[in-house]
Formats: structure tokens, sequence, C-alpha cells
């Protein structure tokens, strides 16, 4: 790889004597990785599931190499079952490395495609607040496209500057992802477009946006809260030099330790100007010390108590407006969603906080469950990818081998053995979307533009 000179001198001086095991790190193979998605499968599962090997990440306990040369998983049923995540496997450190339990709130605030905010959502387990946030307009809709075939039920999805939420949710939120925008210097081995990128960019620009970014994430964050900070970089300006200058301007804020044992390396105060010993408690993972891109990562404590500010109450909409979705409910569902219900025009809405989002850019707020329509209600694709097969009285279950799942998934009607009315079609037991069977023909309603 042809890397600029200026690039290849700054690493030298900054590696020293593991200059020549970073070089040589460009000749190894490229690495490929996936996510188990916990909130349908556990890793063992999933792994017991495929045909293909599946290898342990050793700082993510849900994440797998795989055989990126000769096997495409992206190609596979359980792909659009939602039951994994393909990412490259030192991104996978993010999620995992922050503490997030169930019912915490947590906004991701450079969130597309979404690998760090699926993640986090399953550790939240339907629980609590996921608000995942990108500026870009056209990385939202790959955002939204995986939250929902993951199957996130309490996320909401805005298309925001992070200033804009912090002047509207300040102190609201316990866990925040920063992935910052960056120069990308981890990315030159598997993607040679962003050697250019960063020729043109380098890190000033970065370093700007990174500067704005923590700064609404300071003011997002609760007493006792957490920051989670990472690039994809080793540019120390980015890394630890942003950190020390955050900690710096804003001395309620600590550095914390985080578990380094499968395969971090400390962070480097000697490459800061008047870096401190904390910088240590950063971490990094390196190209050629592990198996991935390399990463950096640290975690940032608030200190002072989570008083949790009452948010803003969106109206939720009145039951005497939704009879068709109760009888929806009635007729077809064994569980029952009935709070926090919000309607916008026809589209319907389960919300995890009734938050003030007027004025915002939302691509979607919470779970949407379907359309009320003159004298019915039709079920949404992101509804179905949320359920389980027992929470429907009617299902349609394939096998992998059954030539109906493709048909199904290339949007096909078909002759099926099931009672009449909405099913939930399931492959192997995991939800795919809806069909509505009339006279034992399936009326394909999976969502076009999900189709392989």
């Amino acid at each position: 790889m042809n890397l600029p000179q200026e690039y290849t001198e700054k690493m030298k001086k900054l590696l020293g004597d593991e200059y020549g095991a970073y070089i040589e790190s460009f000749n190894q193979e490229r690495l490929y990785g996936l996510r188990a998605n916990t909130l349908k499968i556990s890793p063992e599962e999933l792994k017991n599931s495929v045909d293909w090997e599946l290898t342990p990440v050793p700082w993510c306990k849900e994440g797998f190499y795989y055989d990126g040369e000769n096997i495409r998983p992206a190609k596979h049923p359980f792909y659009n079952a939602g039951l994994y995540y393909i990412q490259e496997p030192s991104a996978m450190s993010t999620g995992a490395m922050l503490p997030v339990e169930k019912g915490d709130r947590v906004i991701d605030l450079c969130a597309a495609p979404g690998g760090k905010s699926t993640q986090v959502a399953a550790k939240l387990k339907g629980k609590g607040i996921l608000v995942s946030n990108d500026i870009s307009t056209s990385r939202c809709m790959a955002l939204l496209k995986n939250i929902e075939v993951n199957g996130v039920p309490n996320a909401i999805i805005t298309n925001e500057d992070p200033t804009r939420l912090a002047e509207r949710f300040e102190g609201f939120f316990n866990k925040i992802i920063v992935d910052a925008p960056c120069s990308g210097e981890g990315m030159f081995r598997k993607d040679e477009s962003a050697v250019k990128s960063w020729e043109t960019h380098k890190t000033e620009f970065c370093c700007e946006l990174q500067r704005s970014i923590l700064k609404a994430a300071a003011k997002l964050l609760a007493g006792d809260g957490i920051i989670a900070y990472s690039t994809c970089t080793f540019a120390p300006e980015e890394d630890e030099g942003m950190i020390q200058e955050f900690l710096n301007e804003n001395p309620d804020f600590e550095l914390m330790n985080f578990d380094k044992s499968g395969g971090f390396i400390d962070g480097r105060p000697d490459w800061v100007e008047n870096g401190s010993e904390e910088l240590k408690k950063c971490g990094r993972l390196m190209p050629y010390k592990i198996k991935g891109e390399g990463h950096f990562f640290c975690l940032l404590h608030k200190k002072g108590e989570d008083i949790v500010k009452e948010p803003l109450k969106d109206k939720t909409a009145p039951k005497k407006l939704l009879s068709d979705y109760f009888d929806f409910m009635k007729e077809n569902m064994n569980i029952d969603i009935s709070d926090n219900l919000v309607l916008h025009k026809e589209s319907l809405f389960s919300v995890p906080y009734c938050l003030d989002l007027s004025g915002l850019r939302v691509k979607r707020s919470g779970l949407y469950l379907g359309d009320c329509k003159k004298n019915r209600f039709e079920p949404s694709q992101a509804f179905a990818m949320t359920l389980k097969k027992e929470d429907v009285k009617n299902s349609i279950d394939f096998e992998l081998d059954d030539e109906n799942l493709a048909r199904y998934m290339r949007g096909e009607s078909f002759a099926v053995d099931c009672n009449d009315g909405w099913a939930l079609v399931c492959i192997k037991g995991y939800p795919l979307g809806w069909g509505k069977v009339q006279k034992g023909r399936l009326k394909n309603k999976y969502l076009p533009s999900w189709m392989n």
C-alpha cells in the first residue's frame, strides 16, 4: 500500500521499534467479523445454528471472526432475521466495554450505520431508552434499517447536530457513546479510499468535530454517568490528546478503568504534550498486536449524582382512536402493547419515553407498530422483528431448505397450510415479517426495501 510520506514519518516517530511490525500488518489478510444479536439469540446458539466456522473475538463475548473470503453471511436468511450484525472486530470493543444495564438511558451521538447502537440495545433488553443519532441524513437510512432488522423496541432515531440535542435534553442520559468522526487511520488496511480521505481532512478537521461532539455529550450526561469515547484512528491528537484537553476543561470528569484483557494496550500519555499518567486508563487495539484493524477507546465518568430530569411529555393517543389496533391485538396476539402509544397521522408508535421531539429531525420515534387505516390496522415489518413466535396466535415457520422461504423473501404469494388472518412468518422460529392468509394462500407483506 502506498501510504502518504507525512503519515509514515509520523508513525515512525510514534512507534519507534514497533514501526516495522505495524507496516508488516498491512500484508496480513483482512479480517471479518459478526456479532450475535442477543435480543434474539445467544452466541452459543448462533455458533451451533450456522454451518460455517465462527471463532471468538477476545474483547467481545458476542463477537466472532468468520472467513469473509468464502462466506457471505449477509446473504443468509438469519441475517434478514436479525440474528447477527456484521461488524469489524475492533469496532465491537466500544459497545462491549461500555457498562450498559437494563433500563439505562443511552444516546449514541454518531450512530450510523448502527453497530454500536444495536450492541448496546441488546444490553438494554428492551428496557430504558436508546436514542440513535446521526447528523447525516443518508446514513440515517441505513441506521434505521439496522435498528429495525435487529428488533430493537425502545429506540428513537434522530438526524440532528448533537448540539441541538444537548439544548433539548440536558442532563437526561446516563450512558453516552461518542464513536467520533476521525481521520480513519485504522481503516487504511481494509479500505484504500480512507488514505485519500486522510489526505483531505487530516486530523485538524476531525479534532474540531470531536471537540464539538464531546462538549454536547458532557451537557447531555447526567451525574454519575459515563461517556464511551472511541475512534478508528491512531492519531494522538484525536485520541489521548483529545481526552486530555477534555479533562482539562471539564474537572468534573475522570477516566475509568476497563477490562483490557482481550488485547488492549494502555493509552500513551508520552504521545501527548503534558499528557497525564491518567491517560494510561485509555486503551488501544493495535493491528500488529491483535486480529483486527485497530481502535482507541476510553470511559469518561462524570462525578455527581444521577438525578433524573423529568422528560418533556408528548401526547399519547386516546385509546378511543385506536379501536382497530386493539381489535388486531385481540385477534392476533398473545401479548399486550398498550402503554405510551403515540399516533402520528395514521402511523402508530410505542415510545420508550414520552420525550418532546417537536422541532427535531426524527426518523423514528419509538417502535413503529403499524398504520391505523380506515376500519383496519396494518402491522409493520419493524413490529414483526421485535416479536417471538409464541407472541402470536398464527405463524408460518420455514426450514432453511424450504423453497417457499426464498419465495417469501422475494415478495411472492403462494399456498400455505395456515389459518386465515395475519401470520408471523419465521425461519426456524425467528421472525422475518408478516403475511396475510386468505383461503389457504399467503399474501406477502415482506418489506420490499429489505429484499436481497
